[in-house]
């Protein structure tokens, strides 16, 4: 059916409406409107300017629109919070190995100033027949970094009690650290009998060496009661 056929057929409907109307009208005793029945015959002839099939498709056309609009911003909403997640993650990656890096830097540090703090005080002490414990103690406090003396005086007092003497019955360990057997002092020193400064030396490369430092070294011993 063509536009011109549609509106005729829209045109004459509303005429035939109208004409039944006034005949309702008079029957039921009521006065026709003209005017209402004008604006009948109009609006039926603008609805019937748009063919039903288009109207659906215009309707189809602005859904498709509006969701299309909705996804790009659901996109680009989402996109955005990817970035700024991925950003923030790098970031706290970023921070993380930087302060690993300053840890194990200082750790490094700290282990080469012990080495070298033990290396050159072990023969600054003059040599006594014997030593008391807390010359004992005095010797350790120049030897050990400050940061550590506590942690190595730890394991120093659970040890041998400050006893550089000490001799396990049992085992036959040796010393202020209790080494098996007691010649591995020998690597410090050939005076580690009678030198308790050879002994701190020796006992604190061993902690250096196997621990990382006497607090990493206290560590263990008080997990394991042995180290």
């Amino acid at each position: 059916m063509s536009r011109i056929s549609v509106r005729g057929f829209a045109v004459v409907s509303a005429t035939a409406v109208t004409a039944v109307g006034s005949v309702v009208g008079v029957a039921s005793g009521s006065v026709a409107q003209n005017n209402d029945a004008e604006a009948t015959a109009s609006d039926a002839t603008l609805l019937a300017d748009i063919p039903t099939g288009q109207q659906a498709q215009v309707q189809t056309a602005s859904l498709t629109q509006q969701a299309d609009a909705q996804a790009i911003q659901a996109d680009a909403s989402a996109k955005k919070d990817a970035e700024e997640a991925a950003r923030k993650a790098a970031a706290d990656t970023a921070i993380a190995k930087k302060e690993a890096a300053q840890k194990a830097a200082q750790e490094a540090k700290d282990r080469a100033a012990a080495k070298e703090k033990a290396s050159r005080s072990a023969g600054d002490f003059p040599v006594q027949s014997s030593y008391s414990t807390a010359e004992i103690q005095a010797m350790a406090r120049q030897m050990v970094p400050g940061g550590q003396f506590q942690c190595f005086s730890y394991i120093v007092d659970h040890e041998s009690s400050w006893n550089y003497h000490a001799v396990n019955a049992s085992s036959g360990a040796y010393g202020l650290f209790q080494a098996l057997p007691a010649s591995k002092y020998s690597s410090a020193g050939s005076d580690w009998q009678t030198n308790p400064a050879t002994q701190i030396k020796w006992g604190l490369n061993y902690m250096n060496n196997r621990y990382g430092s006497p607090c990493e070294a206290q560590a263990f011993w008080a997990a394991n009661h042995w180290y």
